[in-house]
């Protein structure tokens, strides 16, 4: 087995930054990882390519709550994925369905197309982990020249859908890559490797970081119904990635 590559789900510019200090691979850049995963700012994406020069995937998703947009929703992906590629993504990140689950071939041939004229990479997310026939999907976005595919092996945690992973992975045959993600953490890591056979892993590691600049007035909340606590946000943890960075195979 050679190297495995280290994909790092990051938030934000400083994410990215973080992820790199840590000696991750790649990265994908959204906004809003609470809602798993949104489309970035133009800002972040040239703050974090400027400051790390690292491959960055970006995302494309125009809201979250499924991946069956409107055709005012898909327009702005698609405007959104020209403007990521010019200002130096290096590959898109996105999925699209029918309202029954099954992979929407047209508007993901249009993103995919998007990418390989600018000769960066596809990437379809974990959209495939709720269609009802994952082999037919895949062969769909072979069909399509899509790069990869993220996958938690369509259950929860990718812990518990290792064998699905596996028979993904033999069923591309080197088709398409497979990136198992979802739920991998220090202690489970080497087992979701050695029972995927996977070659790269996507994972994400956060911390709080402190913001006390809002505590003079600790009835202030600036979201939602969750109203979640104002005077801290995360932050990759680059300890932690870069511990996870050190173990894996050479």
């Amino acid at each position: 087995m050679g190297r495995i590559l280290l994909e790092v789900c990051c938030g934000s510019a400083d994410d990215v930054i973080q992820a790199y200090r840590a000696g991750a691979s790649r990265v994908e850049l959204n906004s809003d990882l609470f809602h798993g995963g949104l489309t970035p700012t133009l800002g972040e994406l040239i703050v974090a390519k400027r400051e790390t020069g690292m491959q960055i995937m970006a995302m494309v998703r125009p809201r979250e709550g499924g991946f069956c947009y409107t055709e005012g929703e898909f327009a702005t992906a698609v405007e959104d994925a020209k403007l990521l590629l010019a200002h130096g993504a290096d590959g898109l990140v996105f999925g699209f369905l029918h309202q029954d689950g099954t992979l929407d071939r047209e508007r993901t041939r249009v993103l995919a197309g998007l990418a390989q004229a600018a000769g960066k990479e596809s990437v379809f997310h974990r959209a495939i982990d709720v269609v009802p026939d994952w082999p037919a999907a895949l062969d769909q976005l072979i069909s399509l020249g899509i790069t990869r595919v993220l996958t938690s092996g369509q259950e929860a945690d990718v812990s518990l859908g290792t064998d699905t992973v596996r028979e993904m992975i033999r069923y591309a045959g080197g088709r398409i890559q497979i990136l198992p993600g979802a739920g991998i953490t220090a202690r489970n890591m080497d087992r979701i490797i050695a029972e995927t056979g996977c070659s790269q892993i996507h994972l994400a590691a956060h911390k709080i970081q402190w913001d006390t600049s809002v505590n003079n007035n600790r009835a202030i909340y600036y979201g939602g119904a969750l109203y979640p606590p104002e005077d801290r946000f995360q932050v990759i943890d680059s300890d932690y990635i870069g511990s996870m960075v050190k173990r894996l195979p050479d």
